[in-house]
């Protein structure tokens, strides 16, 4: 499975941005769907996931209630709409997939497998 996120950019604090991640060669059935961000000299952390099949979402909890996950099966696609957003938001998003993942390692990076390209978001204050 390849993947490829696009939608970064600047942004005022208070802004939104959706970020889009579209995967191709090969079928989600089973898959979790993640977004990951790194924020310059810190370590890459979780920011939300959705079960491919059954589509159950987890977030983390830096962005319950501004962060909104979607997916659009058709097109193999997930969204992560941003709203309210800060500057500790600024980070380089990336999106990754995850097969046969179980609930309790949702958000634990060594669970994915397939990575894409990360897609730079800056808030600026």
């Amino acid at each position: 499975v390849q993947l490829q996120a696009s939608g970064g950019g600047l942004v005022q604090a208070g802004e939104s941005l959706r970020l889009s991640c579209a995967a191709s060669g090969g079928t989600l059935s089973g898959f979790a769907m993640g977004w990951f961000r790194q924020a310059p000299g810190k370590e890459r952390e979780f920011v939300a996931a959705i079960k491919w099949s059954g589509g159950s979402i987890f977030y983390a909890d830096s962005v319950k209630g501004r962060f909104t996950l979607s997916r659009d099966r058709a097109k193999n696609t997930v969204y992560l709409q941003m709203n309210n957003l800060k500057p500790d938001d600024t980070a380089v998003y990336y999106c990754a997939a995850a097969p046969r993942i179980i609930n309790s390692a949702i958000g634990i990076l060594s669970s994915y497998r397939n990575w894409g390209p990360g897609t730079l978001v800056t808030v600026s204050s």
